[in-house]
């Protein structure tokens, strides 16, 4: 009452202009503190899960090109059976090259672990981690070009500026590590979208992935692999501190509030912090002899990306969130990546025989430092590959696949041992628990204590999702 009662003033004798008058600082009070609140939930809100997180970290094993579901993972016998015959029924009338006749796979298959897994005989390590994996045979997209694909896989969006993944994890979760990036990318592909793979798009450019290291070829990639621009060669380390301070002091004292100019001078802190802790983080002399040999860091085929792989776990440990460690090695003649539209004999056998052995040597040194429990290891790439040969081609190779493919997870929370989902008879359609990528982020961010439906971000007067109106999660996979 004495907000708008002077003295001995009654109420029933004050205006009603004069009651306005009086009440709009409490009106005005209201508003601004309903404004005030907003504004801290919408810059702190996401900092925290929101839901049992299972996995504190992703390591992303990404496939550039395409991997042959029908050639690794899912086994169909009816190929082998209907090998030159053409297929029973019409395939997709969008297709990137023309398809001929079915082509069996040029390898057999066998059941390896107690779970039963069905892998190609190209696999000769990955077997001895078969009881960890999580097979997902039921991915499905609609788009056939490696750029859509793979904007639509790492952003959620196959042709707008969108936030990546690892950047939406970043903004959600924040780094566990503040002398480290949150988000790390290792040597990526600089093909099918480029940066904007592990950009930010309209999130707040501290989330945006660093490159560590040049993209996956030549090989020697990943033996040169660092974070650059890391020594001051002008300025010590005094100096350094004394610039940044003076810079964030002018910015704060500046009537004109520039978050772009704040968000560099985060980068510079981030930076300055890096210069001590990065390079011990990518040093890999400090680790021993049997651990290198796991990975198969031995100077031969696998070298580069065992590097890959084992760097990738030392910035698992010190607290990066999300991880990514990209394979675009191939035939050393046409730099294809898994995108063998022919020598797919040759090419695959080459491929599987690099990340052979450094995958199962992270997944087994993830388990035995007790990290694979919250760390989820994710493989795979854009699409698979047709079951039909690729007509014209006298060294057989498939074409791109969308319609039905496999990626994996180890760790982070999902049922080990297990499979989950099928592609029909001859491995084209997904039939059973169909899982777009929609489905795949969803149930990604819900392994991170995230709801998908909740972590938003308004930009340009509406609000973002990295699974935009969609995205179910695939409830069944988690343990």
């Amino acid at each position: 009452m004495s907000l708008f009662m002077s003295g001995s003033q009654d109420i029933n004798k004050i205006s009603r202009r004069s009651l306005l008058n009086k009440m709009c600082v409490g009106f005005g009070g209201l508003a601004f503190n309903s404004l005030i609140s907003n504004a801290f939930s919408k810059a702190d809100h996401y900092r925290f899960p929101n839901v049992r997180a299972r996995a504190k970290r992703i390591i992303f094993l990404f496939m550039h090109g395409g991997p042959s579901h029908v050639d690794l993972f899912d086994y169909k016998p009816e190929l082998y059976s209907h090998n030159g015959k053409a297929l029973p029924f019409a395939e997709r009338k969008v297709q990137f090259a023309d398809r001929g006749n079915i082509f069996a796979p040029p390898w057999s298959f066998r059941q390896v672990g107690d779970c039963g897994h069905w892998m190609s005989e190209l696999w000769k390590h990955l077997p001895e981690v078969a009881d960890d994996l999580c097979i997902l045979n039921s991915l499905c997209e609609t788009n056939v070009s490696h750029g859509g694909a793979c904007m639509k896989l790492h952003t959620g969006d196959e042709a707008l500026l969108r936030p990546s993944m690892g950047s939406w994890i970043s903004y959600g979760l924040g780094s566990e590590n503040k002398n480290l990036p949150s988000f790390v990318t290792i040597c990526p592909t600089s093909l099918h979208g480029g940066v904007n793979n592990f950009g930010s798009a309209f999130l707040p450019a501290r989330h945006q992935g660093v490159p560590l290291g040049a993209p996956g070829y030549p090989n020697t990639s990943g033996k040169d692999a660092k974070f650059h621009y890391m020594k001051n060669l002008s300025s010590g380390g005094v100096e350094q501190r004394l610039q940044i301070d003076l810079l964030r002091k002018l910015n704060q004292e500046s009537e004109i509030k520039n978050d772009l100019l704040d968000a560099r001078i985060n980068s510079f802190e981030l930076a300055f912090r890096m210069q001590m802790a990065a390079p011990e983080v990518t040093d890999l002399s400090q680790e021993s002899k049997l651990t290198r040999e796991l990975y198969g860091m031995d100077g031969s085929e696998t070298d580069n990306f065992a590097r890959q792989c084992l760097l990738a776990r030392r910035l698992a440990e010190k607290g990066v969130r999300f991880i990514q460690v990209s394979h675009a090695n191939s035939l050393p003649f046409n730099n294809e990546q898994w995108d063998q539209h022919s020598h797919l004999e040759k090419g695959h056998s080459i491929n599987v025989q690099q990340i052979d052995k450094p995958i199962t040597g992270l997944i087994k040194d993830l388990k035995a430092r007790g990290l694979l429990e919250d760390t989820l290891v994710l493989w795979g790439g854009e699409f698979g590959r047709t079951p039909t040969a690729q007509k014209g081609n006298n060294a057989i190779g498939r074409d791109h696949h969308p319609d039905g493919f496999t990626m994996w997870m180890a760790g982070g929370g999902v049922r080990p041992g297990f499979k989950y989902g099928s592609t029909d008879e001859f491995g084209y359609h997904a039939v059973e628990d169909r899982m777009t990528i929609h489905d795949l982020h969803a149930t990604i961010l819900h392994l991170m204590g995230i709801d998908h439906t909740d972590l938003t971000y308004n930009h340009n007067g509406r609000d973002f999702r990295l699974t935009d109106v969609h995205g179910n999660i695939a409830q069944n996979i988690i343990s």
